[in-house]
């Protein structure tokens, strides 16, 4: 099944521009990503007795939030599954009315006690690097992941070859921008399933696994993740929970991601561009040529 492509209105911006070509400057229109603050609150408690608070602010790219936030709330471990969670919506009683779409609130189920003081963290994440909106890296590192599944499906070399190029064309809002990232999830013969774009990677990452759990898809366990960019730790984190077997960027993976995919028992993959990637851990569900 291959996810529609929808662009809110609000994921971008039109802007006038002067353009300079050598020495001759004109006046042209440009397309921005829009980029605006987005807080996160929970609802949680018994019936008669909920309490709210907020539990997150990030930078992210408006559209497709409600995923955005239940993705996050997942691969935080505040949710384990769609029954923990009751329903997302803006939030009726912000004082400016032009904030209301920048604040939702999840509420949980009245059973789901979530671990909220594990989970303490600054009130702001940059949409660049989700980690640095954490107190400590302890708190990181603690989160629950589970090792996944070896007999996963192994997946033909040329396969991998082929998913920048799907994941490209089917990026609308960075074919109009030029500054978004996106995170892709494909099928083992490389069917595009789900893609979601955000000026942030690990936004675009919890709108794709929030995504799959309202669909229902968890855990993705018969999935190979693209993203765009570096593959960081908290991306293999997030992959891990939602047990996405292989993971392959664009760009380079940090050593903690290596050190992260190869504790989870992940496929993970680099470098994946012009013909070449590298496969850093988990090589044995890439198929050989005495296999294929």
């Amino acid at each position: 099944m291959s996810a529609p492509v929808f662009l809110p209105p609000t994921s971008y911006d039109y802007v006038t521009i002067h353009k300079v070509q050598g020495e001759e400057i004109t006046v042209a229109s440009d397309v921005l990503a829009a980029e605006e603050p987005l807080e996160i609150r929970v609802g949680y408690g018994p019936t008669g007795q909920r309490e709210h608070r907020t539990l997150s602010i990030t930078m992210r790219t408006p559209g497709h939030d409600f995923e955005l936030a239940a993705g996050f709330l997942f691969t935080e471990g505040i949710i384990r599954g769609r029954p923990d969670l009751q329903g997302i919506i803006y939030c009726p009683d912000v004082e400016k009315e032009d904030e209301r779409e920048n604040v939702v609130r999840a509420e949980l189920a009245p059973t789901t006690a979530p671990d909220l003081p594990r989970l303490e963290r600054h009130f702001y994440t940059s949409s660049s690097c989700g980690v640095c909106g954490k107190t400590s890296i302890e708190a990181v590192h603690a989160a629950s992941c589970p090792v996944l599944p070896k007999n996963a499906p192994h997946v033909d070399p040329a396969v991998i070859h082929q998913l920048p190029e799907r994941q490209r064309a089917a990026q609308a809002l960075f074919e109009q921008t030029g500054g978004l990232h996106a995170a892709a999830l494909f099928s083992p013969e490389g069917e595009l399933l789900l893609l979601r774009e955000d000026v942030g990677r690990h936004n675009a990452l919890d709108k794709v696994i929030g995504a799959a759990l309202f669909q229902e898809m968890l855990p993705l366990h018969n999935a190979i993740l693209l993203v765009s960019g570096r593959a960081s730790f908290e991306l293999v984190q997030k992959a891990a929970v939602a047990g996405i077997p292989l993971m392959a960027a664009v760009g380079a993976p940090s050593s903690l991601a290596v050190q992260a995919a190869q504790n989870f028992g992940m496929t993970l993959c680099g470098f994946v561009r012009q013909g070449r990637y590298n496969v850093y851990c988990g090589q044995w569900r890439i198929r050989t040529t005495e296999e294929t």
